[in-house]
């Protein structure tokens, strides 16, 4: 099945958010990761979406040439010919862009989705980020209906954030916020309904006190309630209809009933990195160690080319990380709802 046209992707996100589950977003940055996202989503017969971020794309882009946007399309390319082989729906979305890099971006691979379908193809990417969240949100819904409009002539959903996700992730850190900016407001979400219902479908960050990478256990102060109070006064004001479909960042490490709760309140999609991340690199790091006089030319020995061949451990980290990601489809009740053959 290749990737989701606009329409599959509607119809996901419209089951997710009635059947009251959500779909894990992987952040990838290569083809074997790229290859562990899909062996997961097939495993768990779930849909799910897979991301690029602009670090992402810049990696898979190479360290000659660093162009965050050509390495987001080598990468959706890839991942367009691969899903092909499975039975399961699977989206295409770009992670966090931030307003200075809009143009070099998300223009960029907005256009290359348009030149897609002048060309009888489908979308390259099915939605995109704009993270405008250091800006007022005045200033920052301008930008969000400007680029929504753009988006929506390409049957292309917006995901957008108000208020700030803590932490650090690609180079963006927001470890220094003020505490009130971790919280979004009820009177935030009904200004973002406002802003942007009326020009196309959107998806919403909203922020609850979520934390991008990795935390013990109590470090971070969730509060899912402020998600359940931010739809209520939308629905108040505008009816059961206006509830928003939400996003929840930061989801590696987050206990189960915290991610549970969430799903009460209309989040239909939880990114997942840092967990990943480790996932993959832990058999990696087992691998090294575990064979250290093989991977490595020791006192003027030659080493073993089958223990040091990428091939051998980049598999075992391509397998670890996709039973992390089935870990995730459990948690959010993907698991076994894949709508591919019914739309």
């Amino acid at each position: 099945m290749p990737i989701a046209t606009p329409a599959q992707y509607r119809a996901m996100l419209a089951a997710a958010q009635e059947g009251g589950y959500a779909y894990p977003a992987i952040n990838v940055t290569s083809i074997t990761t790229i290859n562990g996202a899909l062996k997961a989503f097939a495993d768990a017969k779930s849909d799910g979406i897979i991301q690029v971020s602009t670090g992402g794309g810049e990696f898979a882009s190479g360290t000659s040439v660093k162009d965050m946007a050509l390495g987001a399309i080598v990468l959706a390319e890839a991942a367009h010919t691969l899903a092909e082989r499975y039975n399961v729906l699977v989206a295409l979305h770009t992670d966090h862009c931030q307003p200075k890099k809009v143009d070099t971006f998300l223009k960029p691979l907005i256009a290359a989705t348009a030149a897609r379908r002048a060309a009888g193809k489908g979308n390259l990417f099915n939605s995109h980020m704009l993270d405008a969240s250091e800006l007022p949100l005045e200033e920052n819904m301008k930008l969000s209906k400007a680029l929504l409009a753009e988006c929506v002539a390409n049957e292309i959903i917006l995901e957008v954030e108000a208020g700030v996700v803590g932490g650090e992730e690609d180079g963006v850190d927001h470890g220094d916020q003020p505490n009130e900016k971790l919280y979004t407001t009820p009177e935030d979400m009904v200004e973002v309904y406002e802003s942007l219902s009326g020009i196309g479908q959107f998806m919403f960050a909203a922020t609850f006190g979520n934390v991008h990478g990795a935390y013990k256990p109590g470090a971070v102060k969730l509060k899912p309630t402020i998600l359940r109070d931010g739809q209520a006064a939308v629905t108040a004001k505008y009816g059961a209809d206006a509830e928003m479909d939400l996003v929840f960042h930061g989801g590696s490490g987050t206990p189960l009933e915290e991610i549970r709760e969430t799903l009460d309140y209309g989040v239909i999609k939880m990114n997942i990195d840092t967990d990943t991340q480790y996932a993959f690199t832990r058999p990696i790091a087992e691998h090294m160690f575990k064979n250290y006089d093989g991977v490595l030319k020791i006192d003027g020995e030659v080493g073993d080319k089958k223990l040091y061949d990428p091939r051998g451990y980049l598999k075992k980290a391509e397998v670890g990380l996709a039973k992390r990601l089935q870990q995730a489809c459990d948690d959010l009740r993907s698991t076994g709802r894949t709508i591919y053959g019914t739309v």
